[in-house]
């Protein structure tokens, strides 16, 4: 008496094509899993026209800040030691420059810049009503660093120690571009940190741009430190 076998011609291609098809869907649902993992893009809307957003390539900086010896002290003297923490105006700035919220911890500085944020930009202005670049960064180094500053941009180009490299850059050093004229130092700012800096912007007023952005890697001229620092 013969044992039925059944139909094991069928049998192994449908096993075959079942086994290949879990080795196919595999890397598909590997990169799923990749895709669903991922936060949402929330991007911010930069100042002059550049979108930020929280995924940028960006490492963690160390704060520079001057007169400190370190971040963490800084960051107990402002009473900023977490992200629990930390008030609106970091939450702000941590988007704009695009770093960890505690790493802005410098309240002086960013309510200065809150409190001028779009003043419209007038040549030889100094007031609310309109202030040009230089006079901008003399008050602002005035009202926050305490260093008497006076000049035009092109003053204040002769009064800096230059840097040679922008990776040495550190808050409070003034960058410079030449706009207007060839090799001619035209426009200041002041540096803040992962390559943006405050200025007061010829087009949009007192506000934050980025060194890497085409127009000011176009212009720029350089980068210098107050001596009294």
């Amino acid at each position: 008496m013969m044992r039925r076998t059944g139909k094991p011609y069928l049998i192994l291609p449908v096993a075959a094509l079942f086994f290949g098809s879990c080795a196919m869907l595999k890397p598909r649902n590997q990169a799923t899993a990749k895709e669903e993992s991922k936060p949402a893009r929330e991007e911010v809307e930069f100042i002059d026209g550049i979108a930020l957003s929280r995924d940028a390539k960006s490492s963690r900086h160390e704060y520079k800040g001057r007169n400190t010896n370190s971040q963490a002290g800084l960051a107990n003297a402002y009473g900023v030691n977490s992200i629990e923490n930390a008030r609106p105006w970091q939450f702000k700035y941590a988007q704009l420059l695009d770093l960890p919220v505690e790493d802005v911890v410098n309240e002086k500085l960013y309510n200065f810049i809150e409190d001028w944020w779009g003043t419209p930009y007038r040549l030889g202005g100094s007031a609310k009503t309109g202030i040009d670049c230089s006079n901008f960064v003399n008050t602002l180094m005035a009202a926050v660093f305490q260093i008497s500053l006076s000049g035009n941009s092109i003053q204040l180009f002769n009064q800096v120690q230059r840097l040679g490299k922008r990776t040495d850059m550190q808050l409070g050093d003034l960058v410079f571009f030449a706009i207007n004229r060839k090799h001619r130092i035209s426009h200041v700012g002041i540096y803040l940190d992962n390559n943006r800096f405050v200025h007061a912007s010829s087009s949009n007023g007192v506000m934050i741009s980025d060194l890497r952005e085409p127009y000011w890697v176009r212009y720029y001229a350089g980068a210098g430190r107050i001596q009294q620092f």
